[in-house]
């Protein structure tokens, strides 16, 4: 069913209406299905500890100081940048792109806890 965008309402054939999606984040568009089962697949790796123990999914999300995730995300770039460098294979590429990719988010995760607003838009 094509929608009949008139105005701010869309207007479907089977007479359903709703709002247009202008100007809303497009969650759709903006993630890659295979990037975020790759990031799922080394976050489940990752699960189990030194001791043995499982730890859960969502742990990390219970946050971490700031430089924990500053000083990994380092080892953690050099890493991929060596690997880069060397031209090693796509799959070490990937799981060291997802470890930065964690450090990146907690880090982002620990800031809006604390309550920084990301704004793109507004000057740092």
């Amino acid at each position: 069913m094509t929608p009949n965008t008139t105005g701010k309402i869309r207007a479907f054939e089977s007479g359903a209406t709703r709002d247009t999606d202008e100007g809303k984040l497009d969650f759709e568009a903006f993630y890659s299905p295979a990037v975020l089962n790759a990031y799922a697949e080394y976050m489940h790796e990752n699960r189990e500890q030194s001791d043995g123990s499982l730890r859960d999914g969502d742990n990390w999300q219970k946050g971490m100081p700031l430089p924990v995730y500053m000083k990994s995300g380092w080892r953690h770039f050099f890493e991929w940048w060596w690997l880069h460098r060397k031209k090693e294979s796509k799959k070490k590429l990937v799981k060291a792109c997802c470890a930065l990719m964690f450090n990146v988010m907690g880090y982002i995760h620990v800031l809006l806890e604390e309550g920084e607003q990301c704004n793109p838009k507004e000057e740092a």
